[in-house]
């Protein structure tokens, strides 16, 4: 069974920072694509950040340069670093595993939601101004 489990959300004021967490089992973190997502009532759900198994990353225009994403192959878990948070930021976060999508030649993990196939029950983020 799959099984992803978030944690380390909260409430902020903004400009500050938490850490989130995504930990799985270890069939689940060999998927080639783990990725954090956000939704907010009435929004869109936004593709965040994701990491592949080599480690490579990408994150959406929204957050790059305030998020960073890593993982510990130790523990089978992948972190979401949020400094500098905004009240637009606030959002239920998960995160995703999927096999990513072939682009030309390269297997590369995308921000769309489309690509990944299994989630965990989020944690909520609240940024205050």
């Amino acid at each position: 069974q799959v099984q992803l489990v978030e944690s380390g959300g909260g409430s902020v004021q903004a400009g500050g920072s938490l850490r989130l967490s995504c930990t799985t089992s270890p069939r689940t973190y060999s998927n080639n694509c783990i990725g954090w997502f956000r939704q907010a009532p009435g929004k869109e759900r936004e593709g965040v950040a994701a990491i592949d198994r080599t480690g490579s990353t990408s994150y959406a225009a929204s957050v790059k340069g305030r998020f960073t994403i890593s993982k510990d192959n130790t523990k089978y878990t992948v972190y979401l670093q949020m400094n500098s948070l905004k009240p637009e930021d606030t959002a239920l976060y998960y995160c995703a595993t999927g096999n990513g999508r072939v682009i030309g030649r390269v297997r590369e993990c995308t921000l769309a939601s489309v690509d990944y196939n299994n989630r965990g029950q989020g944690t909520q983020v609240t940024v205050s101004s």
